[in-house]
């Protein structure tokens, strides 16, 4: 407990506010929680539909379950009291043009499958890990929880040591190449990388750490879907004495003498020592700043390379369907043909990759007795125009490629389905060109060259999410959130 309790505010509820609110709160301060829509989760929003059906709107891989449980057990409580985890085997399937692999949950297994398919990667397989777990291990432990305010971060002895094992220069295609030469290894190494925001040529090999998180860790799954997640930190956030206020937006920051001073949302105006701001870092730079209290410039901003967005499709099925796994991704096209329709030459992809999750596989709680829950993804470019006459063509390609995969049709079995893509993303999130994941992971947009942790003009304004420190995905959102909490404590510490 602090010797003086201040009155904070976070804006927005996603993962990132969440951690932030809950870290604060901890530390006995008066914490508000400001939230544009009417529940918490941002992205891992959940939509119940009339029908029996749960969806989680946005993510769905659970990878890097330690820092689940360390969010927990920082606030003294654990994972199985808000939600039981379940260990996917196989974690995922791909679909290939001329079969699929089973990505089982087991080291022992998964060597087997890849010396299946090609001679000799079994042993490359470990020596991959062993490169890729000292990555995740300096990564995930160290780099992750530097506040990115300064270059000088960087200068530790232990990073120092390790950073020409880090790979941070060396491409993830090259690395990917060095151990492995058939297409479908390739690709489902690669597959990773289409989230990150830049081709595998042009991304470090520093993020092997993922096929790492991946393969190695498993990808497991939170009964009642990420939802029960949010529910999880909000109730950890509550107890501690965050209080959350939804359906209201802020709609200005009044400022004065290099500081916030007061927030003004759709029902109140309200003073406030410091504020963390973890809805769209854009959004409140140039909707709720004034030009001079701003970081970056439009110029600045329209610079940045971004992660993709996505077209999504929410489906109810009134039938089972046997063949599809939890997740299969389809990698029955060109992974490099759809990767350059994103990041190269924005524009809808001719011949896309597409993802499907179907959790009810794995909990019956998300449909309907003998119906299937399903969640399909295409990856897209950001700012694209998109309309109700491209999504539907693009719901047919997918559905032809996914009825002739299941042996079975879909369409005529549909009982709910919705879409969301890039203007949703804008509208619902004030999402910087509808982005679904941030600011891609680039060598130039890593560590203290993403948008600054901190206001450089107001003392007390700080920012947490997806477009700051650490970067994209819910395990680094809620690592955001702690740190930017740990920032607003040594500004407090300090301002005394």
């Amino acid at each position: 407990m602090l010797h003086q309790q201040k009155r904070i505010a976070v804006i927005g509820s996603g993962f990132a506010g969440l951690s932030a609110a809950a870290y604060l709160a901890q530390q006995g301060h008066q914490v508000d929680v400001f939230e544009k829509n009417g529940e918490p989760g941002g992205r891992a929003r959940q939509k119940v539909t009339a029908n029996g059906y749960t969806f989680d709107m946005g993510p769905s891989w659970y990878w890097m379950p330690e820092v689940f449980e360390k969010f927990f057990k920082d606030h003294g409580s654990s994972v199985t009291e808000h939600y039981e985890l379940e260990l996917l085997d196989p974690g995922f399937s791909v679909v290939y043009p001329d079969g699929q692999l089973d990505i089982p949950a087991k080291l022992a297994d998964l060597k087997a499958l890849f010396e299946s398919v090609e001679a000799g990667s079994g042993p490359k397989l470990d020596t991959f890990f062993a490169e890729a777990e000292f990555k995740y291990r300096v990564g995930m432990e160290r780099l992750v929880y530097k506040p990115g305010l300064s270059l000088w971060e960087l200068f530790d002895l232990e990073l120092l040591r390790g950073l020409f094992k880090l790979q941070v220069f060396t491409p993830f295609s090259d690395h990917v190449a060095k151990y492995f030469r058939d297409p479908k290894l390739i690709a489902l190494m690669e597959f990773p990388v289409l989230f990150l925001g830049a081709m595998p040529e042009e991304t470090p090999a520093l993020y092997s750490l993922m096929n790492y998180a991946g393969l190695k860790l498993g990808t497991w799954y939170p009964k009642g879907g990420f939802g029960s997640v949010v529910k999880g930190m909000q109730a950890v956030a509550e107890k501690a004495g965050a209080k959350f206020y939804f359906n209201e937006p802020v709609t200005a920051v009044r400022t004065q003498n290099s500081k916030v001073t007061e927030l003004v949302t759709s029902r109140r105006e309200a003073h406030y020592d410091a504020v963390v701001g973890a809805a769209d870092y854009h959004y409140i730079e140039s909707a709720l700043l004034s030009e001079k209290d701003r970081n970056y410039s439009e110029k600045y901003w329209d610079k940045r390379v971004m992660a993709p967005s996505s077209l999504i499709f929410y489906i109810g099925v009134t039938k089972k369907l046997d063949k599809l796994q939890h997740h299969t991704l389809f990698f029955d096209e060109d992974l490099k043909a759809h990767a350059v329709s994103i990041y190269k030459t924005p524009d809808w992809p001719e011949k896309p990759l597409f993802y499907v999750c179907c959790p009810s596989r794995t909990d019956d709680s998300v449909a309907p007795a003998g119906h299937e829950n399903l969640f399909l993804l295409m990856p897209l470019a950001t700012g694209i125009r998109d309309d109700e006459a491209t999504r539907q063509r693009y719901f047919d390609l997918m559905m032809d490629r996914l009825e002739k995969y299941a042996g079975s049709a879909i369409r005529d079995s549909i009982d709910y389905q919705s879409s969301y893509c890039v203007s949703d993303f804008v509208h619902d999130y004030n999402s910087y060109k509808g982005n679904a994941y941030g600011l891609a992971n680039t060598l130039m947009q890593t560590a203290h060259l993403k948008p600054s942790m901190r206001n450089k003009h107001l003392k007390n304004l700080f920012y947490a999410g997806q477009l700051t420190v650490p970067g994209p995905g819910v395990p680094p959102a809620i690592i955001s959130g702690q740190v930017a909490a740990e920032q607003v404590s040594n500004y407090l510490e300090h301002s005394r």
